[in-house]
């Protein structure tokens, strides 16, 4: 219960292209004690609605025309008139391959739910990004939420740069759920 006096205070922008998905997702958010949800059709209303209040958390689609997910996670990122570089963002999408899973954390997103999306989880990456918000880091490629989940110890001199090896899965292979969440989430 505590959770949702907390939700009730979160300024939401939900968008989707599909109306019928944004009025799931509303539904699940409005069941979760939410009461401030904005809606758009695309990242172009995104930003107007975001010119007019910033919102507390962001849930996008990436599939959306003609702003989608990743180009609006990378605008309001690193455009110098960013309404709220920070916000936090959940993205939702039917996409689960790794490449696209990757394309996505690595555009700024603090959150990645797969389509069909339950009600358990939309709730969990809520609660993740309001009880742990995660530190925010710059470099020359990367602004956002920092992507260093696990507790690996670093060994070499450069290891973003080492290629694939032959025990990691293919870029194109989907992930599961699970997979996405211990990539997103610490363990």
């Amino acid at each position: 219960m505590g959770k949702a006096l907390i939700l009730d205070q979160v300024d939401i922008i939900l968008a989707d292209d599909n109306e019928h998905m944004r009025s799931l997702v509303r539904a699940m958010l409005m069941a979760f004690g939410c009461k401030k949800i904005r809606e758009a059709r695309d990242g172009a209303e995104v930003l107007e609605l975001m010119q007019e209040r910033v919102c507390d958390i962001l849930v996008t689609d990436w599939v959306m025309s003609p702003l989608d997910g990743v180009e609006l996670t990378r605008m309001l990122r690193n455009s110098g008139d960013s309404p709220n570089p920070f916000v936090p963002i959940i993205m939702i999408s039917a996409f689960a391959e790794r490449r696209k899973v990757f394309q996505a954390r690595d555009s700024g997103i603090n959150e990645f739910l797969v389509k069909p999306l339950s009600a358990k989880a939309l709730y969990s990456r809520l609660v993740a990004v309001i009880d742990k918000p995660r530190n925010f880091v710059r470099t020359k490629r990367f602004f956002g939420p920092d992507r260093r989940r696990r507790k690996d110890e670093f060994m070499g001199d450069d290891k973003r740069g080492k290629t694939q090896g032959a025990d990691q899965p293919a870029m194109d292979t989907p992930m599961s759920q699970a997979e996405i969440n211990s990539l997103f989430n610490p363990k």
